[in-house]
């Protein structure tokens, strides 16, 4: 799967953290595990989704948008001076305060010495017990997008947007060669027994179909450990097992389950050209017959 003509590659850094109930301290467990990251060779590297606190959305309390901060602000000015040491394009997700009463779960892309160069807002809220998303962030109204860089590519969506086929597809029809997810995701553990490993399983395959489809890479980054639930008894078990997918959607690395770890594999590009060419799947698409993804549901009455 290596581009024999070119030998475009790029390094990709996974980082993959437990989250204290001290947002300085994540702060800087974040900056030091990216260091670690460069230090290991990563040209591009994607922490896992909100990282400066623990999941406050696991309940609906207004003193956690406290949290939040504007994009550019100081957490991309923290990433921009490791940027700017390494020349590594970073993939950093923040609570986004745009302005009171109005925040959003967003990733900010800070690319080499170029600095901050743009943000994603996650596009799809969920509101499922202990993921009250929606209470806290409006979603995104910059579309979907991809960010070009000096070594590649990059596509950037957050977690819930990880099961929405069309979220992959418009990403990548924008010449995304990888999509990143930084994600918050895991057990119930008064669950964990009865559906814990079909639910992990299909989180799995879901970005691994996402892969094949696109014949892109794919790059899931998850947290890991307990974290409890500050309203009430219970808590999540964040599932870690952060990966890498390669076009044909195998899985080229996987971090443990409940880890902290930082890892970094060289991608070659030329897999994605490798993969379109023989599973042309853009070239066969019928865009002339599709409008009716545009509906909410197709009801046979109308």
């Amino acid at each position: 799967m290596n581009d024999s003509k070119t030998g475009r590659s790029v390094k990709v850094g996974v980082v993959q953290m437990k989250m204290s109930g001290d947002p300085g301290e994540n702060m800087q467990k974040a900056l030091d595990m990216t260091h670690d990251a460069t230090g290991k060779g990563a040209d591009v590297v994607c922490l896992p989704e909100l990282f400066r606190s623990r999941y406050f959305c696991q309940t609906e309390d207004a003193e956690f948008f406290e949290l939040a901060e504007p994009i550019p602000g100081p957490g991309t000015e923290a990433f921009e001076t490791v940027a700017a040491a390494t020349g590594a394009t970073l993939i950093v997700s923040l609570f986004e305060k745009r302005t009171a009463g109005l925040y959003h779960n967003t990733i900010a892309v800070i690319d080499g010495r170029k600095g901050y160069v743009g943000k994603y807002r996650k596009m799809h809220i969920p509101d499922d017990p202990r993921y009250y998303e929606k209470f806290y962030f409006t979603p995104g109204d910059l579309g979907f997008r991809t960010f070009p860089t000096e070594k590649a590519n990059l596509g950037t969506l957050i977690c819930w947007d990880q099961w929405y086929p069309e979220a992959a597809r418009l990403t990548a029809l924008q010449g995304a060669e990888i999509l990143f997810y930084p994600t918050a995701i895991g057990w119930h553990p008064e669950e964990k027994d009865a559906v814990g490993a079909a639910q992990h399983q299909a989180w799995e395959t879901m970005q691994r179909s996402h892969a094949v489809a696109n014949g892109c890479f794919v790059v899931a980054v998850n947290r890991t450990g307990f974290e409890p639930d500050p309203a009430s008894d219970g808590g999540l078990e964040f599932w870690g097992q952060s990966f890498i997918a390669a076009p044909d959607g195998h899985i080229i690395h996987k971090a443990p389950q409940d880890e902290e770890c930082v890892f970094v594999e060289e991608l070659s590009l030329g897999a994605v050209a490798t993969m379109r060419h023989g599973w042309p799947f853009f070239r066969d698409r019928r865009i002339d017959a599709y409008s009716g993804i545009t509906r909410r549901f197709i009801d046979s009455d109308e």
